[in-house]
């Protein structure tokens, strides 16, 4: 199977996917955060730097779960209205 070229929307999302991850980690380990999503540090790393932008669904909900995060705040950070995060500010600090 051949994979199609990601858009840059995709990856924008990916990217925004990666920030908000990494703002709510905070201070906690990639390693930490990663047992207990139950993925590896390199699954968790990819995802944070954009390098893996389109994770699948349940990878998602388990990160958000272990973060603390709503699928609603996850949801609302990575779709883009008019070209803008939808209700959510990222990397203020």
């Amino acid at each position: 199977m051949v994979r199609t070229p990601l858009t840059p929307l995709e990856r924008e999302r990916g990217e925004r996917l990666g920030a908000l991850l990494r703002q709510a980690r905070g201070e906690r380990s990639m390693v930490e955060v990663a047992a207990q999503a139950g993925l590896s540090p390199e699954t968790l790393r990819k995802i944070e730097t954009g390098r893996a932008p389109t994770p699948a669904f349940f990878t998602v909900v388990a990160l958000a779960q272990a973060l603390g995060l709503s699928l609603d705040e996850v949801a609302s950070c990575c779709v883009l209205v008019g070209g803008q995060p939808e209700g959510v500010e990222l990397l203020s600090a």
